[in-house]
């Protein structure tokens, strides 16, 4: 073989190429990646506060709340920067949605005992919103889940003290009230930075059709039951004016009646008394006047007849209060009186 010798300087040409191409990529390299971590690093030092959240800074483990709206800065790698939604959110507790919108039951959620020892299958919708950003990121490791794990128990201990009846029926806004109520007051024990905005009752029913369906029958009866009150009630609102305008006419027809009554007897005792008085005076006279006027009343067709004495001449007069006058006065009445 032909072994030929390699010439030294072509070697050295070579090295020196490559050493200076590595260089070279190893220069770029270096300049990429302090770009990079420039560019990174101002990146991480800038944040924004949207109008939606809060965002909570915190430096070696001592926090600060930013509300202030807008762009801000924090020192990188040292400060960092968490936000928190702070609009009004929401928990559904014993039903959920898939991502089509569609509902379903979650029945270890729903289903609850009442005090009567039934089953309802009851859903809430616990609305909430965060009013302490750094509480709410640093008092507990789950604030969301012990929310709702507090609303579950608020909602079991409420429901166990009604009966199934009143669950379904009248006692929803009473057992919906209690239970935001004690929510509340759990809330304020856990001091977690949440606050209840609501805790609203979706829908109460019995776990089975047949239940559904004896329940729907008791309401139905409940409501014409109320349907029948407010009726006998409008018809009483409407009679008792009545009754009481009638009753109101009947005692003052009573009281006109007892006026009169009572004028037409003090008239009678009057005329007694002017009577009795001519009586003492005149006796005779007061008593034949008296049996005129009597006669006249109980026979008005009484004629009277009267004999002159000396003259044949016989009159008959009808017995009124003048003839009787004229009688009394002016003659003595003849015992021969006679009638037809």
């Amino acid at each position: 073989m032909f072994n030929k010798k390699t010439d030294p300087n072509i070697v050295d040409d070579i090295v020196n190429s490559g050493s200076g191409k590595v260089k070279k990529i190893v220069s770029t390299t270096i300049g990429v990646i302090i770009f990079l971590f420039v560019v990174i690093t101002m990146l991480s030092s800038a944040y924004t506060v949207e109008e939606t959240e809060s965002v909570v800074v915190t430096t070696f483990g001592k926090a600060k709340l930013v509300d202030e709206k807008g762009l801000h800065f924090k020192i990188p790698y040292i400060q960092k920067a968490t936000s928190v939604d702070t609009t009004v959110r929401g928990i559904k507790i014993g039903y959920s949605e898939d991502s089509n919108g569609n509902v379903y039951s979650v029945e270890h959620e729903s289903i609850m005992i009442t005090s009567d020892f039934n089953f309802i299958d009851c859903d809430f919708y616990v609305s909430y919103q965060v009013t302490d950003p750094i509480k709410y990121l640093y008092n507990s490791s789950e604030p969301d889940e012990i929310l709702k794990n507090i609303s579950m128990s608020c909602i079991r201990s409420t429901v166990s003290a009604y009966s199934v009846d009143t669950a379904i029926t009248t006692g929803k806004a009473e057992i919906q009230s209690n239970v935001k109520s004690m929510i509340i007051a759990e809330l304020e024990d856990e001091d977690i930075g949440i606050t209840l905005v609501d805790a609203s009752i979706q829908d109460v029913e019995p776990p089975t059709d047949e239940v559904i369906e004896a329940f729907t029958a008791v309401e139905t009866a409940k409501q014409g039951k109320e349907s029948a009150i407010n009726e006998a009630n409008a018809y009483r609102n409407e009679q008792i004016p009545a009754a009481e305008a009638k009753a109101d006419r009947i005692i003052q027809d009573a009281e006109a009646s007892k006026t009169a009554r009572i004028n037409e007897a003090n008239g009678q005792v009057a005329r007694f008394n002017e009577e009795f008085n001519e009586y003492k005076n005149y006796p005779l006279i007061t008593k034949q006047r008296m049996f005129f006027e009597t006669m006249e009343d109980v026979l008005p067709k009484v004629k009277l007849v009267i004999d002159g004495g000396e003259t044949d001449i016989t009159k008959y007069y009808p017995v009124t209060g003048s003839t009787m006058e004229a009688g009394v006065l002016g003659g003595t009445v003849d015992d021969s009186t006679e009638t037809e």
